[in-house]
């Protein structure tokens, strides 16, 4: 294995941010061939080869900050030099264009190595089971890439660019207060690269065999992963596939422009737009509406459905629409967006459908945020005949991840129950105990989600929304955090903690939280639903004083008879 490093920047420059990759995996290349860009504070250069062979590894990312020295390829190849054959011609691909075919053994193959695919590989391992897992791009998938991580970054970046605007009210006074979006994203990457590489640490520490490339099912016990330099047979016993998820394409006219992001993309904008528009209020669509404001950038919203984060329950909808508001987002609920055209002056016009009226708002970029599917790209599952759920959007599988084909599991967004990165890892987890032979079975009644908006919003077992849909008899507590001494001090007071109890039982079924570090505070909250705890226990339980989580003590009393600091 070769490494392609970076060896030299215009002027004197010792670091740069990547530019436009103009190579992928599996890709040949030859001395001389241009593999990407790197821009310095002296100027633009293109970073060329120095070897003949193929692109096995793409160590860094587009948008990360690299150094001279720092290795940015792996190619199975040869060097320039050592590529001329004793008559001085050059030989290498004739050697080249015939594949290496290679069989090898495994207990359990994962294809996929986001948060549910290396959890499971990792557990497995540490089981003694002898794993192999295969990516096509970056361990951590979508999650660690491009999704939880990068965006809880520039949350925190828009965080502290916003607290310094507002250090008055603390007595704290600053000027000349100024965003660098490329630093912002820097930061974003740095965090990113430092947990892809714990996890490569990992998998390597517990034996797991990582082949990148694309996985295909062969057969229930066969699966088959091509490379140009390589083509890799792998006999296995069991089979999880963790393929997860990729965004949606809304089926709008324009939705192909140039001026329309994905969240993907988003994450790497190193310049901010004046005015945005986010087609999609859901839990990404309103994350980054909070992040662009904060930053300030004039953000508008445009969502369907009659409120925003429409999940949630209507109290909770409506404090944050209103804080959205104060926050100078601009709120279009039930509108639908009919078309993206471009102007002769480089922006774009959004049209859309409100009130049965058509609306129009000019923007420089638009950000597209309607929701992920499935990711199936030359799996092979059809021929396989694995089932499909009923609305044929994810793969069907029982309590214990299996498909309809037993040694075939599938686990996260690929199966499209709940696409979140904590319950892969946990259907990661089932499934290998299933392998294990262990007779484990999901539960889904106490997943929390996390919601990163300003404030943050955290759920967690049955909203009252389902409560009352299902007919269950409930009693609720509320407690607003404006009544809580800690929030106050941290200057952040908007929002409530709610508790749900069943009347038949007293328990805690559900809650949810809506203000500062409030998806810290819901793990507490877990706890005691995963442990069947009531209401009635939660009164005597000494919570410390001050913290935000004393809130959670009188949401429980307040259902009991009464809170104490609050009337």
């Amino acid at each position: 294995m070769i490494e392609i490093k970076l060896e030299q920047l215009s002027g004197e420059s010792n670091s740069g941010k990547v530019g436009k990759i103009d190579v992928k995996i599996g890709d040949e290349i030859k001395d001389g061939d241009v593999l990407l860009q790197v821009e310095s504070q002296k100027g633009n250069v293109s970073v060329k080869s120095n070897a003949n062979g193929v692109i096995e590894e793409i160590v860094i990312d587009e948008g990360d900050t690299v150094n001279i020295g720092d290795i940015l390829f792996k190619i199975d190849g040869v060097k320039t030099e050592e590529c001329s054959d004793a008559t001085g011609g050059f030989n290498y691909f004739n050697n080249l264009m015939k594949p290496q075919k290679e069989e090898i053994e495994a207990d359990i193959t994962i294809i996929g190595a986001g948060p549910g695919g290396y959890v499971a590989a990792i557990y497995a391992a540490k089981q003694g089971k002898k794993v192999i897992i295969i990516e096509k791009e970056h361990v951590g998938g979508t999650c660690l890439n491009h999704g939880c991580i990068p965006t809880k970054a520039l949350v925190r970046s828009s965080e502290v660019y916003r607290n310094m605007k507002e250090s008055d009210s603390f007595g704290i006074f600053a000027e000349n207060i100024s965003v660098n979006m490329e630093k912002v994203i820097e930061r974003k990457n740095d965090i990113k690269n430092q947990l892809k590489k714990g996890i490569e640490y990992l998998l390597e520490k517990h034996n797991v065999q990582k082949i990148d490339g694309k996985g295909e099912i062969i057969d229930q016990n066969t699966v088959f992963v091509k490379t140009n330099r390589t083509e890799t047979t792998i006999k296995t016993k069991d089979i999880i596939i963790a393929t997860g998820s990729e965004p949606s394409v809304a089926p709008i006219k324009g939705i192909d422009s140039k001026h329309v992001l994905t969240s993907k993309e988003a994450l790497d904008m190193t310049d901010l737009p004046n005015k945005l528009v986010i087609v999609g209020g859901g839990v990404i669509g309103m994350e980054f509406a909070f992040i662009y404001a904060s930053f300030g950038v004039e953000v508008f919203v445009v969502e369907y459905a009659d409120e925003i984060l429409a999940s949630l329950d209507e109290d909770v909808c409506h404090e944050i629409s209103e804080i959205a508001k104060e926050n100078g987002i601009k709120l279009y609920t039930s509108s639908k967006v009919e078309s993206i055209d471009e102007t002769e002056s480089g922006e774009c016009i959004v049209s859309f459908i409100k009130d049965e009226q058509s609306k129009y708002i000019s923007c420089d970029k638009v950000l597209a945020s309607v929701g992920r599917q499935p990711y199936f790209e030359e799996l092979g599952i059809e021929k396989l005949g694995i089932e499909m759920n009923d609305n044929k959007k994810g793969i069907k599988v029982n309590e214990k991840m299996q498909t309809n084909i037993l040694n075939i599991y599938a686990i996260g967004d690929v199966t499209n129950i709940i696409q979140l990165a904590h319950v892969a890892s946990h259907q990661g987890i089932v499934a290998v105990d299933n392998i294990l032979g262990k007779n484990k079975a999901i539960d889904y009644s106490t997943v929390p989600s996390a919601i990163f908006t300003e404030p943050e919003i955290a759920v967690v077992g049955i909203t009252e929304k389902i409560a009352n849909e299902k007919g269950i008899e409930i009693e609720i507590g509320k407690f607003p955090m404006s009544a809580n001494g800690k929030a106050l001090t941290l200057g952040d007071a908007k929002g409530f903690v709610k508790i749900i109890k069943e009347k038949a039982t007293g328990k805690i079924i559900g809650s949810t939280i809506i203000g500062p570090h409030a998806t810290d505070l819901l793990a507490s909250v877990t706890l005691c639903i995963n442990n069947k705890l009531t209401t009635k226990q939660i009164t005597e339980t000494i919570f410390a004083h001050p913290t935000t989580a004393e809130s959670i003590h009188e949401a429980a009393l307040n259902v009991e008879g009464g809170a104490i600091h609050f009337a």
